[in-house]
């Protein structure tokens, strides 16, 4: 059954639309193109400065003048009136104003509690060891300390109202660190066979230039196995001389680079180089000052892939894909080490 809006439509199943558009005359071509304009504004098609109708096909009354536009327009402008409120500020304030209420005279007085006469004298003649067991039985010994118990009970003579401050000990998060700085980079750049660990943690005054020379003397070095260096806010300068090291240095086994200010940048450097390094065993890079970003993160599951010698990898993955990855990755290697040496690592 065919739709009643449908059977008017028929009749132009036929029509060749070629022949209709040649038979046009140019205004009616025009009077087309206007009216397929207004039917569709919004053509994605068309650039948007062709999407509205040409208006401005009438032709110019005069040259045009600015100057004297902005003057009309200043001009107009100081006539036009301002618009006058419709309910002027007259300054009235509104509501009532806040007068705090008056206690009556006996409110105002402080309670005072009387005692039977027969127990104002028992505790006036009660001596403070006898008033601090009172106390004890009331429930209310807590409020009595140690200091002020002794000096009630020392036989002094009266009991000690002022209670002598308890002193306090500071406690300190983390001890400092008693690394020598100086001493111990003279001993890297000396090689000195003595020195095996070196432990940077924690010192925040270390310059640049002497961070960068530990790098540099470190990628000669052929006895220190372990350098850690968290918490000492080296930056991407840092990471990429550390990087450099990790190219040269044959002997480092574990690296520190935790809690610092390392970018995405300075972290690409260390995945680089770290993808030609086969001595390190252990490297630690997580809470970084901000987050390293999904491709960082995704270059280091790509660099634990093709790394056989990291069986330890410090770092919190912030997405799951890497840590899966990174997680296999590591798994793999642990088992490819033998079981002597995954002791030894294990233990360090």
């Amino acid at each position: 059954m065919a739709l009643p809006f449908k059977k008017d439509l028929d009749k132009y199943k036929d029509l060749d639309e070629d022949e209709l558009l040649n038979s046009l005359s140019v205004d009616e071509l025009k009077q087309l193109e206007t009216a397929l304009e207004e039917m569709d504004p919004e053509n994605a098609l068309l650039p948007a400065g062709l999407r509205q109708k040409n208006q401005t096909a009438k032709g110019a009354t005069g040259t045009f003048d600015r100057e004297r536009l902005l003057k009309y327009l200043e001009k107009e402008a100081m006539e036009y009136k301002d618009r006058e409120d419709i309910v002027p500020f007259t300054g009235e304030r509104k509501g009532k104003v806040f007068i705090p209420k008056q206690k009556p005279l006996e409110m105002q007085q402080e309670n005072i509690t009387t005692l039977d006469p027969e127990l104002e004298e028992a505790l006036s003649s009660a001596t403070d060891t006898e008033l601090c067991d009172l106390a004890s039985i009331l429930g209310v010994h807590t409020l009595v300390t140690s200091n002020q118990t002794y000096d009630g009970t020392g036989g002094k003579g009266g009991y000690n109202d002022v209670v002598k401050g308890e002193k306090m000990t500071p406690v300190f998060d983390e001890p400092p660190n008693p690394t020598n700085v100086e001493e111990t980079l003279n001993k890297i750049k000396r090689n000195d066979p003595s020195l095996t660990e070196v432990n940077l943690n924690n010192i925040k005054n270390i310059p640049v230039p002497t961070l960068k020379d530990f790098a540099k003397a470190m990628e000669k070095n052929t006895h220190v196995t372990q350098f850690s260096m968290a918490a000492t806010r080296s930056n991407d300068p840092i990471a990429v001389a550390f990087s450099s090291m990790l190219r040269e240095n044959k002997t480092l086994r574990s690296l520190n680079l935790e809690s610092n200010f390392i970018t995405s940048a300075g972290m690409q450097s260390l995945i680089d180089a770290l993808r030609d390094n086969d001595t390190l065993t252990e490297i630690k890079i997580d809470n970084q000052r901000q987050q390293l970003g999904t491709n960082v993160e995704m270059e280091i599951a790509k660099m634990l892939e093709e790394n056989k010698s990291i069986v330890k990898f410090g770092y919190h993955f912030t997405k799951q894909g890497p840590r899966s990855r990174a997680a296999t990755a590591i798994t793999k290697n642990n088992d490819l080490v033998p079981p002597p040496v995954r002791a030894a690592v294990a233990q360090v």
